[in-house]
């Protein structure tokens, strides 16, 4: 087990809030988080042999990303204490247009332990059913994709060659191929 490295016990410091960011420091140590613990609900939609991915424009990206359906929890006003399997049964619906019969915690995970605070909760959604459009809320332009699971690398390969920007949770997808690969 390793050490804590030197100021990690100094105060923790808010440079600057936003409603959904924060920009922190400790000690020599800067780095961001959500404010009032918030934290995301990132969801793994998979049903009979596929699974739904989602693509959106990231403005902090400047670019299209695709990436696994997700959303803060306790963003909304006066949701604080929301319930993970709430916020991603809304955040499911409201980006894919599919409603799940079965939800399992798969547990919390840092987005990018270096530099943020955030964690995510990932939860595996299953026996989907399509209950909408989908599409995101009226600032959001979303675009679904139903897939195989075996096609996810083809699809990654294409949008990346599109230009398109990879979010690293897509890593679980890819990953035993990628390490099967390393092992030919």
């Amino acid at each position: 087990m390793s050490s804590p490295p030197p100021d990690a016990d100094k105060p923790e410091e808010i440079v600057w809030s936003g409603r959904f960011v924060q920009a922190k420091r400790r000690g020599k140590w800067e780095y961001a988080g959500r404010p009032g613990g918030m934290r995301a609900a990132v969801i793994l939609a998979v049903d009979a042999g596929e699974v739904v991915l989602i693509e959106q424009y990231r403005v902090p990206l400047g670019k299209t990303c695709l990436e696994m359906p997700a959303g803060l929890i306790g963003d909304e006003d006066g949701s604080a204490d929301e319930d993970p399997f709430a916020a991603a049964a809304r955040e499911l619906e409201e980006e894919t247009g599919y409603a799940a019969a079965r939800w399992e915690d798969l547990g919390e995970y840092c987005s990018s332990p270096g530099m943020l605070t955030e964690t995510f909760s990932l939860l595996k959604a299953s026996g989907l059913t399509k209950v909408g459009d989908g599409g995101g809320t009226e600032n959001e332009d979303i675009a679904v994709h139903k897939l195989p699971l075996a096609q996810v690398p083809r699809l990654v390969a294409g949008r990346r060659a599109a230009g398109v920007t990879i979010d690293v949770r897509l890593l679980l997808l890819l990953g035993a191929g990628m390490l099967a690969e390393a092992d030919a």
